[in-house]
């Protein structure tokens, strides 16, 4: 069952704030209130993949920083 819940409570203000981040990146604007279901699928896909690419690169900086201190 697929459940929209944050796994780490209190990462969930952060995680808002590089969604925005994310939206912003790619030109979508989102509502504050937290209610975006006018957004079309090809918006809400284009901020996900933001988000995804976005945490790949954090992911493979911190591999890069691992292997030059060894």
């Amino acid at each position: 069952m697929a459940s929209n819940k944050t796994l780490v409570p209190q990462a969930k203000q952060a995680l808002e704030q590089f969604k925005m981040e994310a939206a912003n990146e790619v030109g979508v604007t989102l509502n504050q209130k937290g209610y975006n279901g006018d957004l079309t699928s090809r918006q809400a896909g284009s901020i996900g993949g933001q988000m995804v690419k976005k945490m790949i690169q954090s992911y493979e900086n911190g591999l890069a920083g691992q292997n030059q201190n060894q």
